[in-house]
This record gives structure tokens, C-alpha cells and sequence, in this order.
């Protein structure tokens, strides 16, 4: 069991270091040479990093801003959301930044627009697949989990209103064609990330299972979220069974799929998008 759960970690290692790789190719092969800004933090970082060298005698790379910026964000995940989460989130960011830094930024083409395509679909391949094994890339993620935990708000403005900051404010400063491209870049990202993993901020799985009562533990051990049971009968066996109905972040998603391969493997599950809830989202 020991080597099952060293391997995978190991690989869940290996996938959030590749996803931190594609993400810097994505950056400095297509986007910072093309003044194209990404989502999030590091769009941020990228935009603060064009604004104090052009306004100050300072230069501040992308991946160091990246880094520092994550600083109190990881701190917080830490106390509030879990330590695998975080360490794994600050491990994609770490080296995220060192292959920002040690990457050179070479132009890979001189059309903003495959630049904008190609960075997009580069960088949400290295989200997706990170995200898909129970990871984050730092940032907005995090800041995303704190907020599905302490308060059930969608998170989705949140990321809207830093984007619009970003776009608004990089075609403020150095022309709206950027920006525009910019949008061009988020919307490639998206739809890529909806390919590999899920967009939707909450889920909803409906699990049929002979081991309710173990399964119930084993998911309340790893997540803080309510569970509902109802009776179940198979139509072609007759066997009688539950339905456990639970609604989680895509965050989550990972970690219950881990539970229940390892508590019923013959678990039958369904995972739904869940476009708004009423009542309680989180269990004490």
C-alpha cells in the first residue's frame, strides 16, 4: 500500500513539474514576446513586471513577481484550505518561476495572433493537467479554495474582475490590441482547460454503492463537505445499495476520486456540473 501511495505522489510530482514547464514555455515562447497577458497571478506578475521597467530604473523579471506574489497566498492556503493542496500548489509555482528565469524568451513567430492561440492552448494544457491530478498553479486557485470554504459565493467574479483588471489596465498602458489578443488568449485557455478538466467551479457526484457507511467516513476524513444518501436498488441485479449525492469544487474533485477508488472500486459515479446551490455548502 506504502509503494502504491509513494508512486502515485511520485507521478503526481512529475505532472505538476510538467505542468509548471508548459506553462513557462507558454509565457516566454509566445506570450511576454508577443505582449500578451495571461490570466491570473501571472498575468499580474507579467503586467507589474512591464509597468516597473518601463516607469523605473528597476527591472523585476516575471517569474520572480510570480513568485513573490504567491508568498502570502501559499501561507494562507496553508492555514485555510490544507497542506497537499498547498504544497503542491507552491511546488508548481516554484518551479514555474525558476523556468520562467532559467527559459530564455525567444519569439517563436512574429503573428500576435498564433502567439495569443498557441501560448493559450499551451498554458491550459499545463493547468488542466495539474488541476486534473489534485493541484493547483497557485494564484486565483487558491484564493478560489479559501473563498468555496469560508463562504459559498461564486468565485467566478472573482476571476472575472482580476482578468478585466488585467485587460482594462494593459490596454490603458500600452494599446487596446493587446488587450483584445489578451481575451483571445483566455478564451483559447478555457476551452482547453474544459477539455482536460472542468471549468465549473462546483460538481456534483452521485455515487451508487454497496459501502456507504465506509465511504461516508473515508470522504468526511478527506473533505469538508456534506453528504446525502438515499436507497438504491440495481434494476438488473436486484441488489439493494445507496446513492451518496455530494457537491464539491473542482478542486476536490481529484481527492474523491482517490476515495473511492480505494474504498469501493465497483462504485458506480456520476459527475455533474451544478450551476447554483441553495442552503448549505460545507459541513462543520
Amino acid at each position: 500500500m506504502k509503494k502504491e501511495v509513494l508512486w502515485l505522489e511520485t507521478k503526481k510530482l512529475v505532472i505538476v513539474i510538467i505542468g509548471a514547464l508548459l506553462n513557462a514555455i507558454a509565457m516566454n515562447f509566445f506570450l511576454i514576446p508577443a505582449n500578451v497577458y495571461a490570466s491570473g497571478f501571472t498575468g499580474i506578475a507579467q503586467l507589474l513586471s512591464d509597468i516597473i521597467s518601463d516607469l523605473t530604473p528597476l527591472s523585476l523579471s516575471t517569474g520572480i513577481l510570480l513568485f513573490v506574489l504567491n508568498i502570502p497566498v501559499t501561507i494562507l492556503g496553508w492555514l485555510k484550505v490544507g497542506k497537499s493542496f498547498t504544497i503542491y500548489s507552491f511546488i508548481s509555482v516554484f518551479f514555474m518561476s525558476f523556468f520562467l528565469e532559467v527559459i530564455p524568451i525567444e519569439a517563436q513567430s512574429g503573428d500576435i495572433l498564433l502567439n495569443a492561440v498557441f501560448g493559450g492552448v499551451i498554458a491550459a494544457v499545463g493547468v488542466g493537467i495539474t488541476l486534473k491530478w489534485g493541484a493547483s498553479t497557485g494564484g486565483m486557485d487558491i484564493v478560489a479554495m479559501i473563498l468555496s470554504r469560508m463562504k459559498d459565493k461564486p468565485v467566478g467574479t472573482y476571476f472575472f474582475i482580476m482578468n478585466a483588471v488585467i485587460i482594462v489596465t494593459a490596454g490603458y498602458l500600452y494599446g487596446w490590441e493587446k488587450a483584445l489578443y489578451t481575451l483571445v488568449t483566455l478564451y483559447a485557455s478555457t476551452r482547453v482547460i474544459d477539455a482536460i478538466h472542468t471549468r465549473h467551479e462546483k460538481l456534483t457526484a452521485m455515487i451508487v454503492t454497496k459501502k456507504a457507511d465506509e465511504l461516508k467516513h473515508a470522504i468526511h476524513s478527506k473533505l469538508v463537505r456534506g453528504i446525502t444518501t438515499v436507497p438504491a436498488k440495481g434494476a438488473f441485479s436486484g441488489e439493494q445499495k445507496e446513492m451518496m449525492i455530494i457537491v464539491i469544487t473542482r478542486y476536490e474533485l481529484f481527492e474523491l476520486e482517490r476515495v473511492i477508488k480505494d474504498v469501493d472500486p465497483n462504485a458506480f459515479t456520476n459527475i455533474v456540473q451544478t450551476t447554483g446551490i441553495f442552503g448549505f455548502f460545507r459541513r462543520e
